[in-house]
């Protein structure tokens, strides 16, 4: 039974949201209006909440910067895992947070994992957050 967290927002507006964020598909970048232009519907606060909760913890920053820094582009799990001081399981779990939030590609090949970020994506959330984005 999911649990809710009872909040008033600055209107004097009460509701509920979920303390568990549900499933959704995130699988294309965040399209919506920018944080900024104005009071946001529920479905787009949702869509950006559920990616920015991908990204807070500190292991799954640090794996979305060395795969952007990578000068292969992509980088397999074991790899990631020795960089990072890591088990591979750990790795795994994060990259599967970032892959579900649509922020990282992923494929097999052979006994490898390699991923990539989804550029894309990172960058529809970065022009949601910026205030200057529309100006």
């Amino acid at each position: 039974m999911p649990t809710f967290l009872t909040y008033v927002n600055a209107a004097g507006h009460t509701g509920v949201v979920p303390k568990t964020l549900p499933t959704i598909d995130m699988s294309s970048p965040v399209c919506c209006a920018p944080v900024a232009a104005g009071p946001m519907n529920d479905d787009d606060a949702l869509q950006v909440a559920l990616r920015l909760k991908a990204l807070a913890d500190p292991a799954r920053v640090k794996i979305m910067s060395y795969l952007f820094s990578s000068p292969s582009g992509e980088e397999n799990s074991g790899d990631l895992a020795s960089v990072l001081g890591l088990t591979e399981s750990t790795v795994s779990h994060h990259l599967t947070q970032l892959r579900r939030a649509g922020l990282v590609d992923s494929d097999r090949r052979g006994m490898n994992v390699f991923h990539r970020p989804h550029r894309d994506a990172v960058g529809a959330l970065c022009a949601v957050l910026d205030p200057n984005c529309c100006r």
